[in-house]
Protein backbone atom coordinates (compact mmCIF):
# COMPACT_ATOMS: atom_id res chain seq x y z
CA UNK A 1 0.00 0.00 0.00
CA UNK A 2 2.85 2.31 0.90
CA UNK A 3 4.32 1.48 -2.78
CA UNK A 4 1.31 2.65 -4.14
CA UNK A 5 0.78 5.76 -2.57
CA UNK A 6 4.36 6.81 -3.23
CA UNK A 7 4.00 6.12 -6.91
CA UNK A 8 0.53 8.33 -6.77
CA UNK A 9 2.51 11.46 -4.98
CA UNK A 10 5.15 10.77 -8.27
CA UNK A 11 2.76 10.94 -10.65
CA UNK A 12 0.74 13.70 -9.03
CA UNK A 13 4.18 15.90 -8.83
CA UNK A 14 5.17 14.95 -12.32
CA UNK A 15 1.63 15.94 -13.15
CA UNK A 16 1.39 19.07 -11.84
CA UNK A 17 4.82 20.95 -12.43
CA UNK A 18 4.79 19.24 -16.10
CA UNK A 19 1.33 20.52 -17.35
CA UNK A 20 1.70 23.68 -18.30
CA UNK A 21 5.31 22.89 -20.46
CA UNK A 22 3.32 20.23 -22.16
CA UNK A 23 0.46 22.13 -23.13
CA UNK A 24 2.93 24.73 -24.60
CA UNK A 25 4.85 22.45 -26.38
CA UNK A 26 1.42 20.98 -27.67
CA UNK A 27 0.39 24.15 -28.94
CA UNK A 28 3.06 25.48 -30.79
CA UNK A 29 3.33 21.91 -32.49
CA UNK A 30 -0.20 21.61 -33.04
CA UNK A 31 -0.72 25.30 -34.43
CA UNK A 32 2.76 25.03 -36.50
CA UNK A 33 1.79 21.95 -38.26
CA UNK A 34 -1.79 23.30 -38.97
CA UNK A 35 -0.78 26.12 -40.20
CA UNK A 36 2.56 24.68 -42.56
CA UNK A 37 -0.70 22.84 -43.95
CA UNK A 38 -2.95 25.56 -44.54
CA UNK A 39 0.15 27.79 -46.20
CA UNK A 40 0.03 27.94 -50.01
CA UNK A 41 3.25 25.98 -51.93
CA UNK A 42 4.65 26.66 -55.41
CA UNK A 43 2.97 25.50 -58.08
CA UNK A 44 4.15 22.75 -59.84
CA UNK A 45 3.15 20.67 -62.56
CA UNK A 46 2.06 17.77 -59.97
CA UNK A 47 0.35 20.55 -58.18
CA UNK A 48 0.16 23.79 -56.00
CA UNK A 49 2.98 22.01 -53.93
CA UNK A 50 0.64 22.61 -50.41
CA UNK A 51 1.49 20.41 -47.78
CA UNK A 52 -1.08 17.53 -46.43
CA UNK A 53 -1.51 17.21 -42.36
CA UNK A 54 1.37 14.15 -42.60
CA UNK A 55 3.85 16.24 -44.60
CA UNK A 56 4.09 19.16 -41.67
CA UNK A 57 3.88 16.77 -39.38
CA UNK A 58 7.08 15.31 -40.65
CA UNK A 59 8.83 18.28 -41.68
CA UNK A 60 8.21 19.66 -37.63
CA UNK A 61 9.44 16.12 -36.50
CA UNK A 62 13.04 16.26 -38.44
CA UNK A 63 13.13 20.42 -37.60
CA UNK A 64 12.89 19.45 -33.85
CA UNK A 65 15.49 16.95 -33.70
CA UNK A 66 17.75 19.63 -35.71
CA UNK A 67 18.08 16.87 -38.40
CA UNK A 68 17.60 18.94 -41.29
CA UNK A 69 16.52 17.21 -44.24
CA UNK A 70 15.59 19.78 -46.30
CA UNK A 71 12.38 20.81 -47.89
CA UNK A 72 10.88 18.16 -48.58
CA UNK A 73 8.65 16.61 -50.44
CA UNK A 74 9.04 19.59 -52.67
CA UNK A 75 10.67 23.36 -52.72
CA UNK A 76 8.41 25.74 -50.23
CA UNK A 77 7.10 28.82 -51.01
CA UNK A 78 7.82 31.84 -49.78
CA UNK A 79 4.75 31.92 -47.28
CA UNK A 80 5.69 28.54 -46.12
CA UNK A 81 9.04 28.92 -45.28
CA UNK A 82 7.83 32.33 -43.52
CA UNK A 83 5.87 30.29 -41.53
CA UNK A 84 8.23 27.55 -40.57
CA UNK A 85 10.92 30.38 -39.57
CA UNK A 86 8.64 31.50 -37.20
CA UNK A 87 7.62 28.33 -36.13
CA UNK A 88 11.14 27.02 -35.55
CA UNK A 89 11.59 29.97 -33.15
CA UNK A 90 8.72 29.81 -31.45
CA UNK A 91 9.76 25.47 -30.96
CA UNK A 92 12.80 26.79 -29.21
CA UNK A 93 10.99 29.12 -26.76
CA UNK A 94 9.05 26.56 -25.93
CA UNK A 95 11.41 23.78 -25.57
CA UNK A 96 13.61 25.74 -23.51
CA UNK A 97 10.67 26.61 -21.14
CA UNK A 98 9.88 22.58 -20.92
CA UNK A 99 13.86 21.58 -20.11
CA UNK A 100 13.50 24.05 -17.93
CA UNK A 101 10.80 22.73 -16.16
CA UNK A 102 12.27 19.33 -16.86
CA UNK A 103 15.40 20.68 -14.90
CA UNK A 104 12.98 22.22 -11.86
CA UNK A 105 11.00 19.43 -11.20
CA UNK A 106 13.90 17.09 -11.09
CA UNK A 107 15.78 19.18 -8.54
CA UNK A 108 12.09 19.82 -6.65
CA UNK A 109 12.39 18.60 -3.14
CA UNK A 110 8.69 16.66 -3.55
CA UNK A 111 9.44 14.53 -5.95
CA UNK A 112 13.15 13.29 -4.64
CA UNK A 113 11.16 12.84 -1.21
CA UNK A 114 8.57 10.83 -3.45
CA UNK A 115 10.92 9.05 -5.02
CA UNK A 116 13.67 8.11 -2.24
CA UNK A 117 10.22 7.40 -0.20
CA UNK A 118 9.33 4.71 -2.89
CA UNK A 119 13.43 3.38 -3.67
CA UNK A 120 13.31 2.69 0.50
CA UNK A 121 10.12 0.52 0.45
CA UNK A 122 11.11 -1.66 -2.37
CA UNK A 123 14.18 -2.06 -0.57
CA UNK A 124 12.50 -2.68 2.69
CA UNK A 125 9.91 -5.41 1.24
CA UNK A 126 13.30 -6.95 -0.63
CA UNK A 127 14.69 -8.26 3.51
CA UNK A 128 13.94 -11.87 3.94
CA UNK A 129 16.30 -12.40 6.94
CA UNK A 130 14.65 -10.68 10.45
CA UNK A 131 15.50 -6.78 11.08
CA UNK A 132 14.85 -3.62 13.20
CA UNK A 133 14.21 -0.31 12.62
CA UNK A 134 16.58 2.63 13.95
CA UNK A 135 14.10 5.94 14.39
CA UNK A 136 16.80 8.70 14.23
CA UNK A 137 20.44 8.28 13.54
CA UNK A 138 22.95 10.97 15.59
CA UNK A 139 25.19 9.34 17.99
CA UNK A 140 23.31 6.54 19.31
CA UNK A 141 21.51 5.66 15.85
CA UNK A 142 25.09 5.70 14.42
CA UNK A 143 26.82 3.32 17.02
CA UNK A 144 23.87 0.92 17.20
CA UNK A 145 24.00 0.32 13.48
CA UNK A 146 27.68 -0.16 13.60
CA UNK A 147 27.35 -3.02 16.49
CA UNK A 148 24.38 -4.39 14.23
CA UNK A 149 26.29 -4.45 11.47
CA UNK A 150 29.63 -5.77 12.77
CA UNK A 151 26.71 -9.07 13.94
CA UNK A 152 25.84 -9.31 10.34
CA UNK A 153 22.08 -7.80 11.32
CA UNK A 154 19.97 -6.52 9.11
CA UNK A 155 18.84 -2.58 9.70
CA UNK A 156 16.43 -0.02 8.52
CA UNK A 157 17.49 3.79 9.40
CA UNK A 158 14.89 6.73 9.72
CA UNK A 159 15.86 10.34 10.23
CA UNK A 160 14.87 13.80 9.50
CA UNK A 161 18.45 15.23 8.80
CA UNK A 162 19.43 14.90 5.08
CA UNK A 163 23.00 14.66 5.96
CA UNK A 164 22.52 12.08 8.44
CA UNK A 165 20.95 10.04 5.70
CA UNK A 166 23.41 10.59 3.33
CA UNK A 167 26.35 9.76 5.91
CA UNK A 168 24.89 6.40 6.27
CA UNK A 169 25.03 5.13 2.54
CA UNK A 170 29.03 6.15 2.82
CA UNK A 171 29.25 4.22 5.76
CA UNK A 172 31.57 1.04 4.98
CA UNK A 173 28.86 -1.80 6.40
CA UNK A 174 29.70 -5.72 6.42
CA UNK A 175 25.21 -5.67 6.22
CA UNK A 176 24.03 -2.60 3.73
CA UNK A 177 21.05 -0.75 5.82
CA UNK A 178 18.32 1.06 3.86
CA UNK A 179 18.02 4.95 5.40
CA UNK A 180 14.95 7.48 5.21
CA UNK A 181 14.73 10.75 5.29
CA UNK A 182 11.66 11.81 6.89
CA UNK A 183 9.77 12.07 10.27
CA UNK A 184 10.17 8.96 11.93
CA UNK A 185 6.58 9.31 13.78
CA UNK A 186 4.49 9.92 10.99
CA UNK A 187 2.42 6.29 10.74
CA UNK A 188 3.15 6.51 6.76
CA UNK A 189 6.81 6.46 7.09
CA UNK A 190 6.94 3.78 10.19
CA UNK A 191 4.63 1.69 7.80
CA UNK A 192 7.27 1.84 4.68
CA UNK A 193 10.19 1.06 7.02
CA UNK A 194 8.02 -2.15 7.93
CA UNK A 195 6.79 -1.42 11.18
CA UNK A 196 3.65 -4.21 10.64
CA UNK A 197 6.13 -6.73 8.65
CA UNK A 198 6.68 -10.15 10.06
CA UNK A 199 9.76 -10.24 10.35
CA UNK A 200 10.66 -6.80 11.83
CA UNK A 201 12.12 -8.12 15.19
CA UNK A 202 12.40 -4.39 16.92
CA UNK A 203 11.48 -1.00 16.52
CA UNK A 204 14.09 1.34 18.64
CA UNK A 205 13.19 5.07 19.23
CA UNK A 206 16.53 6.61 19.34
CA UNK A 207 15.72 10.79 18.10
CA UNK A 208 17.12 13.48 20.05
CA UNK A 209 13.38 14.53 21.74
CA UNK A 210 11.86 12.37 24.31
CA UNK A 211 8.34 13.22 23.08
CA UNK A 212 8.89 12.24 19.80
CA UNK A 213 10.56 9.09 20.75
CA UNK A 214 6.91 8.74 23.02
CA UNK A 215 5.01 9.22 20.13
CA UNK A 216 7.13 6.79 17.85
CA UNK A 217 6.19 4.11 20.41
CA UNK A 218 2.64 4.99 20.15
CA UNK A 219 2.56 4.75 16.77
CA UNK A 220 4.26 1.60 16.36
CA UNK A 221 2.31 0.19 19.07
CA UNK A 222 -1.11 0.96 17.03
CA UNK A 223 -0.05 -0.44 13.75
CA UNK A 224 1.58 -3.44 15.33
CA UNK A 225 0.65 -4.88 18.66
CA UNK A 226 2.85 -7.15 18.54
CA UNK A 227 5.75 -5.78 17.63
CA UNK A 228 9.03 -5.01 20.16
CA UNK A 229 9.77 -1.67 20.90
CA UNK A 230 12.88 -0.18 22.37
CA UNK A 231 12.56 3.66 23.48
CA UNK A 232 14.97 5.28 25.14
CA UNK A 233 13.79 8.24 27.54
CA UNK A 234 15.29 9.69 30.87
CA UNK A 235 11.73 11.23 31.72
CA UNK A 236 9.98 10.20 34.28
CA UNK A 237 6.45 11.57 32.65
CA UNK A 238 7.12 10.00 29.31
CA UNK A 239 8.54 6.76 31.20
CA UNK A 240 4.97 6.53 32.83
CA UNK A 241 2.92 6.91 29.70
CA UNK A 242 5.16 4.14 27.79
CA UNK A 243 4.60 1.46 30.60
CA UNK A 244 0.69 1.57 29.87
CA UNK A 245 1.61 0.94 26.03
CA UNK A 246 2.93 -2.47 26.70
CA UNK A 247 5.76 -4.49 25.22
CA UNK A 248 7.93 -1.09 25.48
CA UNK A 249 11.69 -1.87 27.16
CA UNK A 250 12.48 1.51 28.56
CA UNK A 251 16.66 2.61 28.36
CA UNK A 252 17.87 4.94 30.80
CA UNK A 253 21.58 5.50 30.11
CA UNK A 254 22.16 7.56 33.29
CA UNK A 255 20.50 3.93 34.96
CA UNK A 256 22.57 1.60 33.00
CA UNK A 257 26.06 3.53 34.33
CA UNK A 258 24.69 4.05 37.94
CA UNK A 259 24.31 0.09 38.33
CA UNK A 260 27.67 -0.55 36.38
CA UNK A 261 29.41 2.12 38.85
CA UNK A 262 28.02 0.11 41.41
CA UNK A 263 28.85 -3.32 39.89
CA UNK A 264 32.81 -1.71 38.99
CA UNK A 265 32.70 -0.69 43.02
CA UNK A 266 31.39 -3.83 44.86
CA UNK A 267 31.97 -6.18 42.15
CA UNK A 268 35.06 -5.09 39.84
CA UNK A 269 35.94 -8.23 38.48
CA UNK A 270 33.01 -8.77 37.25
CA UNK A 271 32.36 -5.15 35.67
CA UNK A 272 35.68 -5.99 33.94
CA UNK A 273 34.78 -9.29 32.72
CA UNK A 274 31.65 -7.75 31.24
CA UNK A 275 33.26 -4.80 29.81
CA UNK A 276 35.54 -7.36 28.05
CA UNK A 277 33.18 -9.51 26.49
CA UNK A 278 31.89 -6.05 24.94
CA UNK A 279 35.25 -5.46 23.70
CA UNK A 280 35.06 -2.07 25.56
CA UNK A 281 39.17 -0.45 25.08
CA UNK A 282 41.30 -0.09 27.72
CA UNK A 283 39.80 -3.15 29.38
CA UNK A 284 42.38 -5.88 30.81
CA UNK A 285 41.75 -8.66 32.65
CA UNK A 286 44.81 -9.02 34.23
CA UNK A 287 44.52 -5.27 35.85
CA UNK A 288 40.42 -4.92 36.40
CA UNK A 289 39.23 -1.76 37.12
CA UNK A 290 38.59 -1.15 40.89
CA UNK A 291 36.17 1.67 41.97
CA UNK A 292 37.50 2.36 45.33
CA UNK A 293 34.82 1.98 48.65
CA UNK A 294 34.26 5.14 50.98
CA UNK A 295 33.02 8.66 50.31
CA UNK A 296 31.85 9.78 46.71
CA UNK A 297 31.37 13.34 45.73
CA UNK A 298 29.03 13.60 42.68
CA UNK A 299 29.17 17.13 40.82
CA UNK A 300 25.50 17.63 39.44
CA UNK A 301 22.54 16.70 40.51
CA UNK A 302 20.73 16.11 36.95
CA UNK A 303 19.55 13.09 35.68
CA UNK A 304 22.80 11.40 35.98
CA UNK A 305 23.29 12.43 39.39
CA UNK A 306 19.90 11.42 40.82
CA UNK A 307 20.64 7.95 39.62
CA UNK A 308 23.97 7.32 40.75
CA UNK A 309 23.13 9.10 44.18
CA UNK A 310 20.12 6.20 44.26
CA UNK A 311 22.15 3.47 43.39
CA UNK A 312 25.29 4.16 45.61
CA UNK A 313 23.56 4.50 48.82
CA UNK A 314 21.27 1.43 48.57
CA UNK A 315 24.83 0.09 49.03
CA UNK A 316 25.27 2.30 51.74
CA UNK A 317 28.05 4.37 49.55
CA UNK A 318 28.15 8.03 51.28
CA UNK A 319 27.92 10.51 48.84
CA UNK A 320 27.99 14.42 48.75
CA UNK A 321 26.58 16.32 46.19
CA UNK A 322 28.03 19.88 44.68
CA UNK A 323 24.86 21.90 42.66
CA UNK A 324 24.25 25.16 42.43
CA UNK A 325 20.97 25.31 43.13
CA UNK A 326 19.48 23.62 46.66
CA UNK A 327 17.73 20.48 46.18
CA UNK A 328 14.10 21.08 47.59
CA UNK A 329 13.07 18.61 49.86
CA UNK A 330 16.37 16.49 50.02
CA UNK A 331 17.27 17.21 53.84
CA UNK A 332 18.70 13.91 54.00
CA UNK A 333 21.42 15.14 51.32
CA UNK A 334 25.07 15.73 51.94
CA UNK A 335 24.74 18.98 49.33
CA UNK A 336 27.56 21.63 48.93
CA UNK A 337 25.98 24.39 47.24
CA UNK A 338 28.02 26.07 44.56
CA UNK A 339 29.70 25.28 41.06
CA UNK A 340 32.24 22.81 41.36
CA UNK A 341 35.76 24.10 41.91
CA UNK A 342 38.17 24.15 44.14
CA UNK A 343 36.03 25.98 47.13
CA UNK A 344 33.74 24.01 46.85
CA UNK A 345 35.40 20.77 46.06
CA UNK A 346 37.50 21.59 49.13
CA UNK A 347 33.90 21.93 51.29
CA UNK A 348 33.17 18.57 50.23
CA UNK A 349 35.77 16.79 51.65
CA UNK A 350 38.11 16.05 48.14
CA UNK A 351 41.05 15.64 50.77
CA UNK A 352 39.42 12.50 52.25
CA UNK A 353 37.34 11.61 48.99
CA UNK A 354 37.57 8.25 47.08
CA UNK A 355 35.76 9.50 43.68
CA UNK A 356 34.64 12.46 42.34
CA UNK A 357 32.16 12.39 39.61
CA UNK A 358 31.96 15.26 36.86
CA UNK A 359 28.19 14.72 35.77
CA UNK A 360 26.59 18.03 34.23
CA UNK A 361 25.53 18.32 30.97
CA UNK A 362 28.26 20.69 30.27
CA UNK A 363 31.75 19.09 28.37
CA UNK A 364 33.63 22.29 29.23
CA UNK A 365 32.18 21.98 33.34
CA UNK A 366 33.23 18.32 33.25
CA UNK A 367 36.96 18.55 32.31
CA UNK A 368 37.69 21.68 34.16
CA UNK A 369 35.93 19.27 37.56
CA UNK A 370 38.00 16.38 36.10
CA UNK A 371 41.22 18.54 35.97
CA UNK A 372 40.69 20.89 39.39
CA UNK A 373 40.03 17.36 41.04
CA UNK A 374 42.98 15.48 39.86
CA UNK A 375 45.12 19.11 41.16
CA UNK A 376 43.76 18.55 44.69
CA UNK A 377 43.71 15.16 45.34
CA UNK A 378 46.27 13.30 42.67
CA UNK A 379 44.92 9.71 44.14
CA UNK A 380 40.80 10.25 43.50
CA UNK A 381 39.71 7.74 41.15
CA UNK A 382 37.79 10.43 38.56
CA UNK A 383 34.69 9.77 36.79
CA UNK A 384 33.54 12.33 33.98
CA UNK A 385 30.36 12.56 31.76
CA UNK A 386 31.04 13.17 27.84
CA UNK A 387 27.78 14.24 26.20
CA UNK A 388 29.38 15.06 22.55
CA UNK A 389 31.46 12.12 20.81
CA UNK A 390 33.31 15.07 18.82
CA UNK A 391 34.84 16.09 22.29
CA UNK A 392 36.10 12.23 21.94
CA UNK A 393 39.50 13.07 21.82
CA UNK A 394 39.55 15.92 24.57
CA UNK A 395 38.47 13.39 27.36
CA UNK A 396 40.81 10.51 26.02
CA UNK A 397 43.78 12.90 26.77
CA UNK A 398 42.09 13.77 29.82
CA UNK A 399 42.32 10.21 31.13
CA UNK A 400 39.84 9.48 33.63
CA UNK A 401 39.60 6.40 35.37
CA UNK A 402 36.05 5.81 33.73
CA UNK A 403 34.38 7.94 30.76
CA UNK A 404 30.57 7.93 30.69
CA UNK A 405 29.45 8.24 27.44
CA UNK A 406 25.54 7.97 27.53
CA UNK A 407 24.94 7.92 23.34
CA UNK A 408 27.53 4.10 24.05
CA UNK A 409 26.36 3.52 26.59
CA UNK A 410 22.95 3.35 25.40
CA UNK A 411 23.67 1.76 22.05
CA UNK A 412 25.88 -1.36 23.59
CA UNK A 413 22.65 -1.66 26.14
CA UNK A 414 20.49 -1.96 22.99
CA UNK A 415 23.05 -3.94 21.03
CA UNK A 416 22.49 -6.84 23.82
CA UNK A 417 18.85 -7.04 23.53
CA UNK A 418 19.04 -7.55 19.71
CA UNK A 419 22.38 -9.79 19.68
CA UNK A 420 22.38 -11.30 22.88
CA UNK A 421 19.56 -10.80 25.31
CA UNK A 422 20.33 -13.82 27.31
CA UNK A 423 23.53 -12.05 28.40
CA UNK A 424 21.51 -10.00 30.91
CA UNK A 425 20.19 -13.10 32.64
CA UNK A 426 23.90 -14.46 33.03
CA UNK A 427 24.90 -10.96 34.90
CA UNK A 428 21.80 -11.19 37.22
CA UNK A 429 22.93 -15.40 37.99
CA UNK A 430 26.69 -13.82 38.58
CA UNK A 431 25.71 -10.95 40.95
CA UNK A 432 23.48 -13.74 42.91
CA UNK A 433 26.56 -16.22 42.96
CA UNK A 434 29.29 -14.01 43.94
CA UNK A 435 32.94 -12.96 43.57
CA UNK A 436 34.08 -16.63 43.33
CA UNK A 437 31.71 -17.67 40.73
CA UNK A 438 32.57 -14.52 39.26
CA UNK A 439 36.75 -15.33 39.34
CA UNK A 440 36.43 -18.87 37.96
CA UNK A 441 34.27 -17.75 34.99
CA UNK A 442 37.01 -14.68 34.66
CA UNK A 443 39.74 -17.35 34.77
CA UNK A 444 37.96 -20.30 31.89
CA UNK A 445 37.82 -17.02 29.97
CA UNK A 446 41.24 -15.99 30.03
CA UNK A 447 42.56 -19.61 29.27
CA UNK A 448 40.48 -19.71 26.15
CA UNK A 449 40.94 -16.25 24.51
CA UNK A 450 44.48 -14.62 23.94
CA UNK A 451 44.10 -11.26 23.28
CA UNK A 452 41.46 -11.93 20.33
CA UNK A 453 38.69 -9.93 19.48
CA UNK A 454 35.46 -11.08 20.83
CA UNK A 455 31.37 -11.57 19.85
CA UNK A 456 28.77 -12.39 21.46
CA UNK A 457 25.85 -14.27 19.75
CA UNK A 458 22.88 -16.34 20.01
CA UNK A 459 22.45 -19.68 18.43
CA UNK A 460 18.34 -20.02 17.94
CA UNK A 461 18.03 -23.65 17.34
CA UNK A 462 14.51 -23.17 16.71
CA UNK A 463 15.08 -21.40 13.59
CA UNK A 464 17.18 -24.79 12.59
CA UNK A 465 15.25 -27.45 14.23
CA UNK A 466 15.38 -29.89 10.82
CA UNK A 467 19.21 -30.02 11.66
CA UNK A 468 18.60 -31.36 15.61
CA UNK A 469 15.71 -32.79 14.86
CA UNK A 470 16.79 -35.00 12.22
CA UNK A 471 19.84 -36.72 14.33
CA UNK A 472 17.03 -37.14 17.06
CA UNK A 473 14.52 -39.15 15.04
CA UNK A 474 18.00 -41.27 14.03
CA UNK A 475 18.30 -42.05 18.04
CA UNK A 476 21.17 -39.49 17.85
CA UNK A 477 21.91 -37.30 21.22
CA UNK A 478 23.62 -34.52 19.32
CA UNK A 479 25.40 -32.45 22.56
CA UNK A 480 26.91 -28.80 23.27
CA UNK A 481 30.30 -29.56 22.84
CA UNK A 482 29.42 -31.25 19.35
CA UNK A 483 28.43 -28.30 17.53
CA UNK A 484 31.80 -26.41 19.15
CA UNK A 485 33.93 -28.74 17.39
CA UNK A 486 35.90 -28.21 14.01
CA UNK A 487 34.23 -29.37 10.92
CA UNK A 488 37.88 -29.83 9.51
CA UNK A 489 39.02 -32.09 12.38
CA UNK A 490 36.09 -33.20 15.31
CA UNK A 491 38.94 -33.56 18.05
CA UNK A 492 39.95 -29.48 17.60
CA UNK A 493 38.04 -27.29 19.99
CA UNK A 494 36.61 -24.14 18.48
CA UNK A 495 37.53 -20.91 20.93
CA UNK A 496 33.91 -20.09 22.34
CA UNK A 497 32.38 -20.30 25.48
CA UNK A 498 28.15 -21.14 25.62
CA UNK A 499 27.57 -19.05 28.36
CA UNK A 500 23.39 -19.39 28.98
CA UNK A 501 21.06 -22.12 27.11
CA UNK A 502 17.77 -21.31 27.13
CA UNK A 503 15.18 -24.33 26.95
CA UNK A 504 11.79 -22.59 27.18
CA UNK A 505 11.14 -20.92 30.42
CA UNK A 506 14.27 -22.89 31.92
CA UNK A 507 17.86 -21.17 31.74
CA UNK A 508 20.96 -23.37 32.61
CA UNK A 509 24.01 -20.72 33.66
CA UNK A 510 27.40 -21.33 32.04
CA UNK A 511 25.95 -25.26 30.74
CA UNK A 512 28.72 -27.60 30.25
CA UNK A 513 29.25 -29.69 26.93
CA UNK A 514 27.34 -32.84 27.42
CA UNK A 515 24.54 -30.76 27.53
CA UNK A 516 22.11 -32.72 24.95
CA UNK A 517 20.77 -30.07 22.60
CA UNK A 518 16.45 -29.75 21.66
CA UNK A 519 14.79 -28.00 18.91
CA UNK A 520 13.76 -25.12 21.09
CA UNK A 521 16.90 -24.29 22.82
CA UNK A 522 18.93 -21.00 22.52
CA UNK A 523 22.28 -20.48 23.24
CA UNK A 524 24.41 -17.52 24.42
CA UNK A 525 27.97 -17.58 23.11
CA UNK A 526 31.33 -15.51 23.26
CA UNK A 527 33.67 -16.54 21.17
CA UNK A 528 35.79 -15.32 18.00
CA UNK A 529 34.40 -14.64 14.46
CA UNK A 530 35.91 -17.44 12.88
CA UNK A 531 34.63 -19.44 15.45
CA UNK A 532 31.05 -18.02 14.98
CA UNK A 533 31.07 -19.08 11.12
CA UNK A 534 32.50 -22.15 11.95
CA UNK A 535 29.14 -23.07 14.62
CA UNK A 536 26.54 -21.40 12.29
CA UNK A 537 27.70 -23.86 10.15
CA UNK A 538 27.58 -27.25 12.17
CA UNK A 539 24.32 -26.11 12.76
CA UNK A 540 23.29 -25.63 9.20
CA UNK A 541 24.48 -29.33 8.06
CA UNK A 542 23.17 -32.24 9.59
CA UNK A 543 25.96 -34.24 7.90
CA UNK A 544 28.85 -32.05 9.54
CA UNK A 545 26.70 -32.66 12.78
CA UNK A 546 26.30 -36.36 12.73
CA UNK A 547 29.84 -36.27 11.81
CA UNK A 548 30.76 -33.51 14.78
CA UNK A 549 28.61 -36.30 17.25
CA UNK A 550 29.75 -40.06 16.01
CA UNK A 551 33.30 -39.19 14.26
CA UNK A 552 31.20 -41.01 11.13
CA UNK A 553 30.20 -39.33 7.56
CA UNK A 554 26.66 -39.83 6.76
CA UNK A 555 26.54 -41.55 2.74
CA UNK A 556 24.50 -38.76 0.93
CA UNK A 557 24.01 -40.01 -2.60
CA UNK A 558 21.82 -42.87 -3.55
CA UNK A 559 24.45 -45.09 -4.33
CA UNK A 560 26.10 -44.66 -1.10
CA UNK A 561 23.01 -45.14 0.73
CA UNK A 562 22.55 -48.25 -0.95
CA UNK A 563 26.12 -49.34 -0.22
CA UNK A 564 25.87 -48.61 3.13
CA UNK A 565 22.87 -50.17 3.87
CA UNK A 566 24.20 -53.58 2.52
CA UNK A 567 27.58 -53.26 4.34
CA UNK A 568 25.82 -52.31 7.44
CA UNK A 569 23.61 -55.43 6.88
CA UNK A 570 25.87 -58.37 5.47
CA UNK A 571 29.17 -57.05 6.59
CA UNK A 572 30.20 -57.29 3.00
CA UNK A 573 29.53 -56.25 -0.68
CA UNK A 574 27.69 -58.99 -2.58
Amino acid sequence: MAAISDLDRVSSIVLRYMRAPVLVLLATYGIGITGMALMPGLETESGSGKMNLFHAFYFFTYTATTTGFGEIPSPFSEAQRLWATICLYVGVIAWLYAVGSMIKLAQHPELLTAIGERRFSRRVRSISEPFSIICGFGDTGSLLARGLSENFCAAVVIDSDTERIKALNLRDYRVKMAGLCADSSVPQHLLAAGVTRSNCRALVALTSHEDTNLKIAVMARSLNPSVRIICRSTNQRNREHLETLGGVTIVDSYEIFSRQLRTAITMPLLYSWEEWLLSVPGIDLEDPVCAPKGNWILCGYGRMGRALNNALNERKIPTTIVDPDQVPGKPELHQVIGRAGVTTLQKAGISEAVGVVAGTDSDEDNLGILLTARRLNPEVFLVVRQNRHENELAFNAAHANLIMQPSLITARRILLMLSAPLMLDLRIYLREKGRHRVRDVLEGTRNIFNGEKLQLWTESLAERSCTVARLRTQGLRPTLGDIMRSSADRDQRLSAIPLVLKRGEESIMLPGEEVELFTNDAILFCGTERAHRHINANLNNPYTLRYLHLGEDEPRGLLAQWLFARISLTGTIR
